[in-house]
């Protein structure tokens, strides 16, 4: 579990999958992350069972993130450890709601601390759309650099890969 200032981020858990179903079909996540096959509980529910695997086999994952006054999930953000990577990305994703308040700058530079202090990351890459300005915007406040467009197995739009220098 991660403690910042206003927020929570902690491991999701099958009891999230309504809040699960809610995040991803919000309009925010089906345009700039896509479709991720989640349509009811079920669906919700196994989508947490991957993000279980992550936490198991790496100790890190995409964590739910809840207001810590009254523990209400707003988003998730964590690092994710793909195969079509070399290192580690970061992503984060909020209510459409909570956008704007600088929650997502929150999380992820808790999640960026964690990574370098717990897990000894210190290269992080993030991946977004051209289209997502606010992401974009995101990434160059939390120091991130432009590395180039790449294209993601299976997907066929165009995506921008940033990444972290390593501290001195």
């Amino acid at each position: 579990m991660i403690q910042t200032e206003r927020l929570t981020l902690r491991e999701f858990t099958e009891a999230d999958a309504p809040f699960v179903l809610s995040l991803l079909q919000s309009p925010g996540w089906l345009q700039h992350i896509g479709d991720r096959g989640v349509y009811d509980l079920d669906s919700a529910r196994g989508y947490i069972r991957k993000l279980e695997g992550s936490y198991r086999e790496f100790g890190y994952g995409l964590w739910l993130a809840a207001l810590k006054e009254d523990g209400r999930p707003i988003g998730m953000c964590g690092l994710l450890k793909r195969p079509t990577l070399p290192v580690e990305d970061i992503g984060y994703a909020l209510l459409p709601e909570y956008a704007g308040r600088g929650y997502a700058e929150e999380a992820a530079r808790a999640t960026l601390q964690a990574a370098r202090s717990r897990w000894g990351i210190d290269r992080v890459l993030a991946i977004t759309t051209h289209a997502n300005l606010r992401s974009i915007r995101l990434l160059w406040q939390l120091g991130f650099h432009l590395e180039k467009s790449i294209y993601m197995e299976g997907d066929e739009e165009e995506l921008l890969l940033f990444s972290t220098v390593p501290e001195a």
